[in-house]
């Protein structure tokens, strides 16, 4: 339930963290963006999610997730 779990809230932090920051990605990769960023923000955050509740999860998600396209665009191949 748990790679589940994590692919659902990977494709949507990844999919909310391309809008935020207009990158046209494939979905494949918008997904693997989405759960970089989600193991990254849940490790971050992971204090935030005992006192907000799951929405801190998906808020870490997309932080995590904007700081991983950030730093593709930044870092990454041109």
């Amino acid at each position: 339930m748990g790679v589940i779990w994590l692919l659902i809230i990977g494709a949507a932090a990844g999919f909310l963290a391309t809008r935020m920051m207009r990158v046209q990605a494939s979905v494949p990769a918008t997904i693997a963006i989405g759960m970089g960023g989600a193991l990254i923000g849940g490790l971050v955050v992971r204090v935030l999610l005992s006192v907000m509740g799951v929405f801190a999860g998906l808020i870490g998600a997309v932080l995590g997730a904007l700081l991983l396209i950030w730093l593709w665009q930044t870092y990454g191949p041109k």
